[in-house]
């Protein structure tokens, strides 16, 4: 089989009725980025970040993954699919794709604020204040912050080395270090870009897709099969 990667972004899961991360006044939610998704935040109000992801992750659990979900796990059967994701939802799995990157964390798990490698799967939609890991600390969303270095990074670089095939699905590629991917794929692979507003990708190969990742993805499955 080949192998697909999908480098997807917050559009994907628009669809889905989650917000994007960033909206055009700077603020998610209502909130202002440096209030509740940085470690400065983390440091000088735990239980305003608390609360923020705590309600982000009802919002996700309440979501339910949409076409464009559906269409990438189904390419299973025809195509190694590797998906990495900068969302913190779990869309993908819940969909039915098996090999999914979390290049920013998982929100449906928490982790220890001070050993940030010590995670845990969550029963509920909260972590509550007072809840430890097993050395002691505060548990906090398992999220990357900004400003908080991006682990999986070097993984999903070696990943996208590898692809036969290539698409950025809902993502402005603004947002670095995972915007800097792109430039580990191979030159001469097929390569698509879906995005109503399709982002500035420097490679002239890519295929643009100016559409809804509900769309979009089905119209790259068309030109993959006919290819």
């Amino acid at each position: 089989m080949k192998k697909l990667v999908v480098l997807t972004g917050a559009g994907i899961s628009a669809e889905s009725g989650l917000q994007t991360f960033r909206g055009s006044d700077g603020l998610w939610e209502g909130y202002a980025i440096e209030d509740v998704a940085t470690p400065e935040a983390w440091e000088r109000n735990p239980v305003l970040v608390q609360q923020f992801y705590n309600e982000r992750r009802k919002s996700v659990l309440n979501a339910q993954p949409n076409a464009a979900h559906l269409a990438l796990a189904k390419l299973q059967s025809a195509f190694d699919v590797r998906i990495i994701t900068q969302n913190i939802d779990d869309l993908h799995e819940r969909a039915g794709s098996r090999s999914v990157l979390h290049l920013h964390g998982l929100i449906t798990k928490s982790q220890s604020s001070k050993f940030p490698w010590l995670t845990y799967p969550l029963e509920g939609p909260e972590i509550r204040m007072g809840e430890l890991c097993e050395r002691g600390s505060q548990l906090r969303p398992h999220v990357v912050f900004f400003g908080e270095p991006v682990p999986m990074l070097e993984e999903a670089a070696e990943i996208c080395a590898g692809a036969d095939v290539f698409a950025v699905i809902g993502t402005s590629l603004l947002v670095y270090p995972a915007a800097g991917l792109v430039d580990y794929v191979p030159a001469g692979i097929p390569k698509f870009v879906i995005d109503p507003e399709t982002p500035n990708v420097r490679d002239v190969e890519f295929v643009r897709i100016q559409e809804p990742a509900s769309t979009g993805v089905l119209k790259m499955i068309d030109m993959l099969f006919a290819s």
